[in-house]
Formats: structure tokens, sequence, C-alpha cells
């Protein structure tokens, strides 16, 4: 949603620029996976997370104002979905062990 919102209407880099929110479309195609609990899924979708990471710290440094305040919140929701995943996967393989 944070990305939607963000390049839509919050701040986005250009008026009209909402081809960027479909950046947002892989995060949400892997959700059916994710509720189904396929650790596949899980493990593709923490690589994908870094490259939100990467995007948020590269406008925090880059943005000013709102879109860096935007960008924060996304570094902060990459590291917690990528720490509850990683501990996740860890959590499955070890009851399986």
């Amino acid at each position: 949603m944070l990305g939607i919102a963000w390049e839509t209407w919050l701040a986005p880099l250009r008026p009209g620029a909402w081809l960027l929110s479909l950046k947002t479309v892989p995060l949400v195609l892997a959700l059916p996976g994710i509720a189904a609990g396929r650790l596949r899924v899980y493990q593709w979708w923490s690589m994908l997370i870094l490259g939100y990471l990467t995007e948020g710290v590269v406008r925090t440094a880059s943005d000013a104002g709102l879109a860096a305040r935007l960008a924060t919140v996304e570094i902060a929701l990459a590291v917690v979905a990528f720490t509850s995943i990683v501990l996740y996967v860890r959590a499955v393989r070890r009851e399986a062990a």
C-alpha cells in the first residue's frame, strides 16, 4: 500500500508518474503463496525485499521532505519483513529436521 500511495499521490517523482507504483506488483503476486505458507515463496520474497530496501536507502539520500520520510518508512518495513521472513524460514527448517 505504501508503494502505491507514495508513487500515485503522496510524493511521486513527477506528477502523473503512476507507473512507478507498479513496482509493488511482485509483492502482491506473492501473497497467495505467502498465505499458503510455501517456503519457496518466502525465500524469493526475501530476496525481492532487498530491492525495496535499496530503493529506500537511495531515495532517503537523494530525495527531500515527505519523499525522504516515506523512504525511511520503506527501509523500516523492508528490514522488518526481511528479518521476519528469515526467522520464519529458519523455524520451518528446524521443525523439518
